[in-house]
């Protein structure tokens, strides 16, 4: 299994299971974790695909994928009950899961298209669309809405990769350093509150004070 296989499964194993601990949350049944654990672990590479015009898209292709994703539902429903703190462990999860997955969809853009720019959207749509779907569907404030980095550091991984990529690093290397760079930016958002600028929180004026 090479670096990027290895990355594409984890990726969806890890979303998965941060969707079975949302579905864990709101008390379902066994069901509901396989059916949030899905939608989570596949939802961003799916809308990756879509986007590359990728036919079939992968998990059709490969139905291994919706095994994974009812794996990780599996273990999370038989464990789930034990964690004192869901809600922590699912963070961190989803940030290792954004670290394997933002290199593993710009390892697929920049194979399908050639092109960094393209690279770094399917990184990012691949990290980010699996926990906004589960978000949504959890009734949970979507990971866009909390003021800790989160697009950013999958923007900052897929770069890392592609940048290393493009200058012939080997892909174990490019790989890992993607996946590091990513990780270390979304835990410090995690732990120390990092964030970015926001833009001005001022009313906006009465249309009459333009002129």
């Amino acid at each position: 299994m090479s670096i990027l296989e290895f990355l594409d499964y984890a990726g969806v194993a890890v979303f998965a299971a941060t969707g079975a601990l949302a579905a864990s949350r709101k008390h379902l049944d066994v069901i509901g974790y396989i059916f949030f654990a899905s939608v989570t672990g596949i939802g961003g590479g799916t809308l990756r695909d879509l986007v590359l015009g990728a036919t079939p898209v992968f998990w059709i292709e490969n139905p291994l994928y919706l095994l994974v994703c009812t794996g990780s539902a599996m273990v999370v429903y038989l464990s789930a009950r034990r964690m004192e703190s869901r809600y922590r462990f699912l963070v961190w999860l989803d940030a290792v899961g954004l670290s394997a997955y933002c290199v593993m969809g710009a390892a697929k853009g920049l194979a399908a298209t050639g092109s960094a720019t393209v690279a770094l959207v399917t990184g990012v749509l691949t990290a980010t669309c699996g926990g906004i779907l589960r978000d949504l569907l959890a009734g949970e404030p979507s990971v866009l809405m909390r003021p800790e980095i989160y697009v950013t550091a999958a923007l900052i991984g897929a770069g890392v990769f592609t940048g290393l990529t493009l200058f012939e690093v080997p892909m174990i290397f490019a790989s890992a350093l993607g996946v590091i760079s990513a990780f270390c930016v979304r835990g410090g958002a995690l732990k120390y509150g990092w964030t970015l600028p926001v833009g001005d929180p001022r009313p906006p004026r009465h249309p009459d004070d333009v002129l």
